[in-house]
This record gives C-alpha cells, structure tokens and sequence, in this order.
C-alpha cells in the first residue's frame, strides 16, 4: 500500500515509525514531513492545511490510504475532499472535527448530553465578558473559541487578569479569529490525564493513558507550550476511573456527536481532569496528541495500520487493540527561548537508538546532507521499559546524548507521576 501521512511533526513522525511495522506498507510520504521524517518517509513540498494540493498528490502518486494527523487540515475538510475522491481516510470530517474547531460547539454538546465538564459562559460581545468577569469566581479560564495551536487557553488568577485576557483575544486578536469569541469557565482543581482514543463512530476504543508536562520549565512554571514530555500510563487514572469515564464520558460523546448527525471517526482526545466531584472534560482534540502520540504508540501492540483501516471502514469492534503492560516516557528538546523567540539553523547530532528507544523528530530540516533546527520543539527522545522509573531515566540517557547548541529541556519528566506511584505503593 502506499500510504499518505499529512503533518511534519514529532507526532506524525511516531505514527509514521509505527505504520512502518506493517508489512503493507510499501512506501510511506509525508506532506510536508520534515528533515527527521525523511528518513522513514518521503517529504513532499505541500503544505498540510494545503487541501487541494494534497489531494493532487493522491492522484498522482497513486495513494491507497491517507492519515490526516493535524487539527487544521481536519478542521478545514480535508478528509471531505480526499473521500470524495475515493481516497479512504483515518480523521474526521469536517463537522465531526468541529468538536475541536470550535470549544462553544464542544461545551454546548457536553450541556445539552450532560456530559460532565466545568461551568462556563460563550461571549461574542466585548462587553458583556468584562461584565461576566466582574462577578465570575476566580480564578477563571479564559479560552478563544477556535484552533490557536494549542495555547489558546488562559489560566486568570485575578480579575484584572481575566479582562487582560478577553482584551487581548477579543480586541487585541491575539489568536486571530479564533478568539473573536471567547468561552469564560469555571477553574478546575485536580490531577489532569490525556486519554487518545480509536473510534469508527458506533465503536470506542480508549488507548493507553498518558500525562502531559505543558509548562516550559520545571515545576510547572514558565509559559504554555505545545507539551514539553509525557508519560504513559498515567498512574491517577486507575481501572475504575477508566470505568467511569467509559459510563460516563467516552460512549456518551460519540453517541452524542452521531444523534447531531457527525459521527466521529477518527482518534478523539479526551483532555480530562480528574475532579473531587469526578472526572470532567477540560477539552477534546480532534485528532492525535501531541507529545502524547509519542508514548502512546511505541506501547501499542499489533499493527497501527490495520486498526486505523477499522475505523476508516467501520469494523473497529471486530478488531483486536492490545497495549503493553511496560511504560513510556518522551523528553522533548527544544530550543532556547521556546514558546516565544529562539534561533534556528544550528546542526543537529543524534545518537543511535537501542531496542524500545525513539527519536521523533519535530523541528528540523535538511541541508547538505546535515539536519538542522527549525523550530522550537526540536524533537522529542522517548524509551519504553517495564516500569515506570526505568522509562523516565531511559528517555533522559537517550535525551543526553542528543547534541545542538541552545538546546534545552525540562529535567523533570514524570516526577509527578512517579510521586504519585510511590503514594499509591
């Protein structure tokens, strides 16, 4: 088969290393992959939110299977127009990956299926959210209703804060459009998880949990970024809270999305914060995480390929979905002044992998035969053992002996989640 995958980051570089397994796969391209991804797949020069130029691509490399990976090709159609084509597709439609697009469309429908999820309030109108603010409880969360790569969310300790913040999606477009309406909710306390999961739009298959690390620096200070490592399994999310988010969120979703007439296919994220009154839903994602890709799929066992031909052809409950009972950690290196401004160009050397050892890379090109950065999250070094403690410390020797100058991590990678272990052994 010749398989397409759209994206150029460290996640579609994992799924990328994961289809290779598949015998099936012949030949893999990456619209536009990067300088790292070119050594698994063949870059093209098409952007991904590029949908006409994709589609031509299809056509004429003769594309048996297309993976949309990122959130705004899937957001603006492009598995729409690639199935139109007759090209078959792992991603969601359009109308089914608004459940991303548009966070007042996600809060309505989890309202309206008593999906549980923090109270919130949608404004389009400047001034009634500065009202709203000066009676809201506080701390509050201020988020732009669209796609803003990840970092569209704002956490308000004080009031003023919260109206510097609605100012500057609202007014100032610091999100672009995609803040011209803003969802103001309630702040929720407890441990966060990321469940990605599989789902063909009858069927849900939850994949192995995972813990994200969003802050750029340790402890969890400094700015949002895109993920700076995960860890799987998260050890906050027991079997029967697994249990419980079944019952109560995870079938209730796809159910709810197939009654409004967009059935979902494709890998729905379930961002979950683990609440005194239960589990609730901070947001979902259309599509896979990113850095949580990174450790979800060096753990799953089988073939990636066959199950995302399940859910493209309906058939995922009469598919197998095994993960390994061992851990996973992903560091992600990044460059020096990431989230804001950092400097490109510098060569990239990278060591040899071992068994159960990844490089995903994520920011990088090619040139003269030498990889060079391009961007802030570099690439993320992951490594699965049998515990815990061992993946942690696997990812971080591999991470060591990656070298680029201005290079930089966070050198506390699953401590939390390891706290939590100890706590619960």
């Amino acid at each position: 088969m010749n398989i397409l995958v759209v994206g150029g980051g460290g996640r579609e570089h994992a799924i990328i290393k994961k289809l290779k397994e598949d015998p099936r796969a012949e030949k893999i391209f990456a619209l536009p992959g990067n300088g790292g991804i070119a050594a698994d797949a063949a870059c093209g020069g098409v952007a991904a939110t590029d949908v006409d130029g994709v589609v031509a691509f299809a056509k004429e490399n003769a594309v048996d299977f297309v993976v949309v990976a990122p959130d705004d090709p899937l957001v603006l159609g492009m598995v729409d127009a690639l199935e139109g084509e007759g090209f078959p597709c792992f991603g969601p439609r359009k109308n089914a990956a608004i459940i991303e697009g548009s966070k007042a469309f996600s809060k309505d429908l989890m309202k309206k299926y008593h999906i549980p999820t923090a109270a919130y309030e949608i404004f389009s109108d400047l001034d009634a959210a500065l009202r709203y603010v000066d009676s809201c409880p506080i701390p509050t969360v201020v988020k732009a209703d669209g796609l803003a790569l990840g970092k569209g969310v704002l956490i308000c300790q004080t009031r003023e804060e919260a109206k510097r913040a609605v100012r500057s999606m609202m007014e100032g477009k610091m999100f672009g459009e995609s803040g011209s309406k803003v969802v103001i909710e309630e702040f929720l306390t407890g441990p966060e998880v990321s469940v990605l999961s599989f789902t063909d739009g009858e069927t849900i298959v939850p994949m192995v949990s995972s813990m994200d690390h969003k802050r750029a620096l340790d402890g969890d200070l400094g700015l949002n970024t895109g993920g700076m490592g995960t860890v799987a399994p998260n050890p906050y999310y027991t079997p029967d809270m697994a249990a419980v988010c079944m019952e109560k969120i995870f079938l209730p979703t796809i159910r709810a999305m197939k009654a409004e007439g967009r059935a979902f296919k494709g890998c729905l994220y379930f961002g979950l914060m683990l609440t005194p009154e239960g589990p609730k839903v901070i947001e979902y994602n259309c599509r896979f995480g990113d850095p949580e890709t990174q450790v979800v799929l060096p753990l799953l066992e089988g073939s990636l390929l066959e199950i995302m031909l399940a859910v493209s052809e309906g058939r995922l409950a009469d598919t197998e979905v095994k993960f390994s009972e061992k851990s996973a950690c992903c560091v992600i290196l990044a460059s020096q002044g990431y989230p804001q401004k950092y400097e490109k160009g510098f060569p990239i050397s990278l060591p040899e992998t071992g068994e159960d050892e990844y490089i995903y890379v994520a920011g990088a090109v090619e040139k003269d035969g030498r990889l060079l950065t391009s961007g802030g999250r570099v690439l993320g070094a992951a490594a699965v053992a049998e515990t815990l403690p061992d993946a942690v410390g696997k990812a971080y020797k591999l991470a060591g002996q990656v070298r680029f100058e201005n290079a930089f991590c966070r050198r506390d990678i699953g401590q939390r989640a390891l706290e939590a272990l100890q706590r619960q052994g």
